[in-house]
């Protein structure tokens, strides 16, 4: 049996996975005025209550804008198509925001694809490489580990699976792979899914 019929339950993350990557941390990073060399939730969990809720309504500021112009990544469509055509679950975890996702969905017209109750965003899980929210999705489907996937295209999304104890898919159109060593299977668009 193929893998792709082995797997029920189907975790995706969200920017540079369903969508083509256009986020540039960095530049994010400079405008919030917050160290280069460690992750946003990271240092934004560091600062005063005062100061992070600042920073967060920036950020969601910020990323409200990319959201908007998002752009659905070769494949995304006809994967989740033969996804939902097997009957299987669909969900999303991203250290994104819950109404920045929606609107992501929205502009790269994969809304329909996902139950909003299985979107699981920053507010509603800590943000990977914590695998609470996969835990939380495979309790909500009372899914099997070995059916389940958990596909994305950084370490943070692999290590979350890893430590989920599913298996990962790590998306990666540059075809480097610098994060191979923590991945099940490399891909460099979603469509080789299929044929996995």
């Amino acid at each position: 049996m193929s893998f792709f019929k082995r797997k029920k339950n189907w975790i995706f993350d969200m920017d540079g996975t369903l969508t083509i990557a256009n986020h540039d941390f960095d530049a994010i990073k400079r405008e919030l005025e917050i160290p280069l060399d460690t992750d946003i939730l990271t240092s934004l969990s560091k600062l005063s209550k005062e100061e992070a809720e600042k920073k967060h309504t920036q950020l969601n500021g910020i990323e409200l804008k990319i959201a908007k112009s998002s752009i659905p990544s070769p494949g995304s469509s006809e994967l989740l198509q033969e996804i939902k055509t097997q009957t299987n679950n669909l969900g999303i975890l991203t250290r994104n925001s819950f109404s920045n996702s929606i609107e992501t969905l929205k502009a790269t017209g994969l809304i329909d694809y996902f139950d909003s109750n299985f979107i699981f965003c920053r507010e509603r899980a800590i943000p990977k490489p914590n695998p609470e929210g996969i835990f939380r999705l495979m309790d909500l489907w009372k899914a099997n580990p070995m059916e389940t996937v958990m596909i994305g295209d950084y370490v943070y999304d692999l290590d979350a699976g890893s430590a989920a104890g599913v298996e990962t898919i790590y998306i990666d159109p540059t075809g480097t792979f610098p994060f191979r060593e923590s991945a099940t299977h490399c891909i460099r668009e979603l469509g080789e899914i299929l044929n996995l």
